[in-house]
């Protein structure tokens, strides 16, 4: 196995770590007079999502974000980040009311794919997902989306069809898990960090391959200074992109998204 397979599996287990820095860590850091809303008004809550209203540096925003927990007990009553329809459609609905009052979106994912229980297909996994997709795209205020961990496939997708899309240097994003892709296609789960390398699921490769926009630097994760220069450079773009209009967006947006395979 050469290096090259050792270090993007090496970043799966580094996104994996109890220790790193959820989305809640980042929410209570970066945003202030954050406030927390509840369900999707069709069913129930989802712990997996985290979603509400704050202020970036002073500017209303709104923010969804995949929340997997760090004690074994909040892992597990959020299913280690691995969202259900209603963690879905609350986060539609707080994509719906961020553009009615004219609010810009912050994403944070950090998920190894949407929950693939029976009871999330019978209640319309698949169609949340898509549902989210479509309305992102045409969402009319600016989305950024900061994969700050595990970006799985539509799970994570569902949260990052934005106008910018940013990982952290250890983060992933990919189709399927390592895991997966190695079950499927060679048959051995074991074999997951060549998957991982043929995956291209490298913040590197995802800049290299037009995916993302930006890679962010790890240095002093968890500190007060990274969360500052985070959010210096979330308010700065958000400040760039509210001085398009509704029009330049979109078409910016889709435009974008076409571009991606693009070669």
């Amino acid at each position: 196995m050469n290096n090259t397979v050792n270090q993007a599996y090496e970043k799966v287990k580094i996104v994996r770590s109890n220790d790193r820095p959820t989305a809640l860590d980042y929410i209570n850091n970066i945003f202030t007079d954050f406030i927390e809303l509840h369900g999707d008004r069709r069913f129930s809550d989802d712990a997996a999502v985290v979603g509400g209203i704050g202020r970036l540096c002073g500017v209303p925003v709104t923010v969804a974000a995949i929340e997997k927990g760090h004690t074994v007990k909040e892992r597990a009553i959020r299913r280690f980040g691995s969202p259900v329809p209603e963690g879905y459609r609350k986060a539609l609905r707080l994509f719906k009311q961020a553009e009615k009052f004219d609010r810009p979106v912050i994403c944070l994912v950090d998920t190894s794919g949407a929950y693939c229980g029976i009871d999330a297909e019978e209640r319309g996994q698949g169609q949340a997902v898509a549902e989210n997709l479509v309305t992102l795209m045409g969402l009319k205020v600016p989305v950024i989306s900061v994969i700050i961990g595990e970006g799985g496939s539509g799970g994570a997708l569902a949260l990052a069809v934005a106008d910018r899309v940013w990982m952290l240097e250890n983060a992933v994003y990919s189709v399927i898990s390592p895991e997966g892709c190695a079950a499927i296609l060679y048959k051995d789960a074991k074999r997951a960090a060549d998957a991982a390398e043929a995956l291209k699921i490298t913040a590197e490769d995802s800049l290299k391959n037009g995916i993302i926009e930006e890679i962010i630097s790890e240095k002093n994760i968890g500190e007060p200074e990274f969360y500052n220069a985070l959010k210096s450079k979330l308010s700065n773009e958000i400040n760039g992109l509210s001085a398009l209009s509704k029009e330049e967006l979109t078409n910016k947006r889709y435009e974008r998204f076409r571009a991606i395979g693009r070669f």
